[in-house]
Parts: structure tokens; sequence; C-alpha cells
């Protein structure tokens, strides 16, 4: 098989397509809907005293949103109930067109959003969020 010698898939840790070339990849931190939902709300409510919630995406069977994060954030995430993986600048678009990859879409897409959601920020409102939720189900 000859080569042309082009390539059109991102280098690891290379920018997301359509990003400035010096802009690294986002981390991608998922948690639960249900969890992710209040999070948002959370985040949203008290965006006028710390950084707002950056692009959300969900999946196609509606089990998880992913917050984009800070690229470096995976190396130290260790809250439970969530994973966060380093993108690498894989399957991520910040700017062009929605992912569609298994149904995958924007909850909040990026033009409407911040950058990135801050970790700190996001480990606050999931722990809030995972309180919230443990109160409500134990009401019924």
């Amino acid at each position: 098989m000859e080569s042309s010698g082009t390539s059109t898939a991102p280098e690891p840790g290379a920018a997301p397509a359509g990003a400035p070339a010096d802009t690294p990849a986002p981390d991608l931190v998922t948690v639960p809907t249900r969890q992710g939902l209040e999070a948002v709300d959370i985040i949203r409510r008290a965006a006028a005293r710390d950084a707002g919630v950056g692009p959300v995406l969900h999946d196609g069977s509606g089990a998880t949103l992913g917050f984009l994060v800070p690229p470096g954030t995976a190396d130290a995430w260790d809250m439970p109930g969530s994973a966060c993986t380093q993108t690498n600048g894989r399957g991520i678009r910040l700017f062009g067109e929605s992912p569609t990859a298994g149904g995958t879409g924007w909850l909040l897409p990026p033009d409407s959003t911040g950058p990135v959601t801050d970790p700190a920020v996001l480990r606050a409102a999931l722990g809030e969020a995972a309180r919230l939720i443990e109160a409500a189900d134990n009401c019924r």
C-alpha cells in the first residue's frame, strides 16, 4: 500500500481540529448523567462567584456526561464515581462540527460556554450533586 506522506489524524497531544495549533487538548471527566446534570446546575448557579461550566458532552445512550477540563487534570483526578481521561485531541472537536460517534453530542456546546470547566469547581459541584441525589433518594 502506497502512502502519500500526509495524515489527517491528530498527533497525540495535538489540539482539537480547527483549534489554534498551540492549544493543548483538554481532558475529559465522565460522570453518570443524573449527577452531571445536577453539577451543571450547581456550577451555573454559582457562576457569579466561580468560573462557569465549560463544554459538556452527552453520550448516545444517555448514561454519561463528559466535562472538558484542562489538560493534565487526569494525572491527579481521584473523584469516586467519575473518570478522567487524557484525550490527546482524539475524538473531541471544540471547533467545527459536533461530535457524532455513537450518538454523542453537545449538551453545552463550546460556543455557548467558557473554554473548559475548572477541575476544582467541578469536583465541588460533583460532591454537592452526589449529596443532593443521596438525600433525594433517601426521601422515597
